[in-house]
């Protein structure tokens, strides 16, 4: 009986986890749809990211560390 038990309450957890992981899939699905504004747009916008965060990584490279008053 007590065996039955633990089966039955190991299906009921796989079965909610189950649930859980269709509903994460299906949030995530629509995102992975192609924009309907055309395809330049698309194109246009992953190359602005990558020189967005080229700039960026540039300006932090290029900005002074500050250097302590006194070496002890």
């Amino acid at each position: 009986m007590r065996a039955m038990f633990g089966m039955l309450g190991l299906v009921v957890v796989v079965a909610l986890v189950g649930l859980l992981a269709k509903k994460q899939l299906q949030a995530v699905s629509p995102a992975a749809v192609t924009p309907t504004s055309g395809t330049a747009s698309a194109a246009v916008a992953p190359q602005q990211q990558v020189q967005q965060m080229r700039q960026a990584a540039e300006a932090a490279l290029q900005t002074p560390r500050a250097m302590p008053d006194d070496p002890k």
